[in-house]
């Protein structure tokens, strides 16, 4: 059941991600760029979960997990402050 969620988990951040590209295109609303490179990072992130967990659990991927999800954490916060200038 666990592996369901996790893959559900990445697919629902690959279509954010997607849904916010898509946006950014139409309206050229740079905060929708920066939330969709967000949005890439956390279904990165969940990716790499799926696979450190299910696929290959005798190697562990948490440094690369982390090291994903920060950067998406960074790169939404860098676009908040660079709209809030």
């Amino acid at each position: 059941m666990a592996e369901a969620v996790y893959l559900l988990c990445a697919v629902t951040s690959v279509v954010c991600a997607w849904l916010l590209y898509r946006g950014y295109r139409a309206n050229r609303t740079r905060l929708l760029f920066w939330s969709s490179l967000c949005f890439v990072g956390l279904a990165l992130n969940n990716i790499l979960l799926f696979v450190d967990l299910v696929l290959v659990p005798s190697i562990d991927l948490s440094l690369m997990r982390t090291s994903a999800a920060l950067c998406a954490v960074v790169a939404l916060v860098t676009g908040l402050i660079w709209e809030s200038k």
